[in-house]
């Protein structure tokens, strides 16, 4: 494991808990005529991290978004705590994507934005900003518009802001996919403390280091269905199935 940070300001003094469990109960999803998750019964309990892995179209993203409630099931139900997801669950969450998405604003005013739209008050703001700037290592880039940043900068700032907002889950789909190690480095601190101070992460990765570095169990997924869900150590250490075999030692998944 990584070693910890400086503690995430507005964090570790949160009191309320992650709406958890969240139960997948016969959960699927259809586009276009093809079924990309198949019948997924799951069952996340813990406030650490969990990371989901698979091959390439196993359906990871569309879980992930499912999970985050940007697009509806076709089949099955989402429960956080025996609780459909409403307006009050999704206002608890946040997520980063792969390729930064980011406002042709300044570097402040992408928090300060998200922030405005969460209903915190303007004078709160500007705090919140420089701890979130402080948190990313942007402070010096504060006034600079956030599309000169480079890649790994606009990465950090995503994942800043997302933490601005104090969420008690945070979802990332492969967010290090294109960084540079020193850049991917500092994203994985930044969400072990995260993971410290309360908040549940649920991170897809393609990384098997990575995962090994930061998840405390894995769901493994493949062709749309949940194939295992164990403890990292176990998972890394003796898949139970041959295609998690096949993907860890870098070979097809059949």
């Amino acid at each position: 494991m990584l070693d910890p940070i400086s503690p995430l300001h507005g964090i570790s003094d949160r009191l309320a808990a992650p709406p958890l469990p969240v139960e997948l109960n016969g959960l699927g999803y259809a586009t276009g005529g093809k079924r990309v998750i198949e019948q997924v019964d799951l069952t996340i309990a813990t406030r650490r991290i969990t990371a989901i892995m698979g091959p390439n179209g196993a359906g990871k993203s569309i879980l992930l978004r499912l999970m985050h409630g940007l697009i509806s099931p076709t089949e099955g139900e989402i429960l956080w705590a025996g609780r459909r997801t409403d307006r009050s669950i999704a206002r608890r969450q946040a997520m980063v994507f792969q390729r930064p998405v980011l406002l042709r604003r300044s570097v402040a005013a992408n928090i300060s934005h998200a922030l405005g739209l969460r209903g915190v008050e303007r004078g709160a703001r500007s705090i919140r900003v420089g701890e979130a700037l402080k948190l990313a290592g942007l402070e010096g880039h504060a006034s600079k518009p956030a599309r000169v940043l480079s890649g790994g900068e606009q990465q950090r700032l995503c994942l800043a802001r997302a933490l601005s907002l104090e969420p008690d889950v945070l979802f990332l789909d492969e967010p290090t996919s294109s960084l540079d190690p020193a850049s991917t480095l500092a994203i994985e601190r930044l969400l072990l403390e995260a993971q410290r101070g309360g908040i549940k992460v649920v991170l897809v990765t393609h990384d098997v280091g990575q995962a090994q570095r930061l998840a405390h169990d894995v769901v493994f997924l493949h062709r749309g269905r949940v194939i295992e869900h164990q403890d990292s150590s176990s998972f890394f250490d003796d898949p139970r199935s041959d295609s998690a075999r096949a993907f860890l030692r870098g070979g097809l998944v059949l």
